[in-house]
């Protein structure tokens, strides 16, 4: 009796859904990542064994080195509500066009007598304008203490809650500098902050 040949089929599978749901995943991703904003400070920060993270939201950043004094706040609507402020403080008046623009800035180091200038530039040409000489931090003109009341206050009204402190200072640092600006928060009753550190 002759054998029965078993007709053999190739075993194809339909990858046609699997492809789309990459692509899907993958353009969700990318459209929904945010790209880290370079320093405008090179800081070299000490190192810690200590861990505790940064929390992402209600947090102001003072990043200090070589003389000068940087600040960032977290949330966009606080750097807006913070620059209305600071805008009525100085007696400057900000366009809805430059609230936004600001609200994307992630650290500045300007006077606020040329924040609207720094605003209208693009990002490249922001580092090489010059206009970054650090937020004036001195006794006669204490800029840097109003960025930090107007920002704490925003927090307040908008997120109800306290805003937190983060220094980031540069390892090589002089000891006075920093202390001028622990003395400016703790004037302000800002007695618990946190140092930022690498990780040894």
């Amino acid at each position: 009796m002759p054998r029965i040949k078993v007709k053999r089929s190739a075993l194809t599978v339909d990858m046609t859904a699997m492809t789309d749901v990459s692509f899907l995943l993958l353009t969700f991703f990318i459209l929904t990542a945010v790209a880290k904003q370079p320093d405008p400070l090179d800081v070299k920060i000490p190192s810690s064994t200590y861990k505790l993270k940064v929390p992402e939201t209600d947090i102001a950043i003072l990043t200090i080195g070589k003389g000068k004094v940087f600040f960032e706040a977290a949330g966009q609507d606080v750097k807006i509500s913070m620059l209305e402020k600071m805008g009525a403080q100085y007696h400057i008046d900000f366009s809805p066009e430059e609230k936004k623009r600001f609200s994307v800035i992630s650290s500045f180091g300007v006077p606020v007598q040329s924040l609207k200038k720094f605003i209208g530039m693009d990002a490249a040409k922001r580092k090489s304008s010059g206009l970054e000489t650090g937020i004036p931090a001195d006794s006669a003109n204490n800029q840097l203490s109003d960025w930090v009341l107007h920002s704490r206050k925003a927090v307040a009204e908008l997120h109800t809650t306290a805003m937190r402190v983060s220094i980031k200072g540069d390892a090589d640092e002089e000891y006075p500098a920093i202390k001028k600006i622990v003395d400016i928060l703790q004037k302000q009753k800002i007695n618990k902050f946190s140092l930022m550190t690498n990780q040894e």
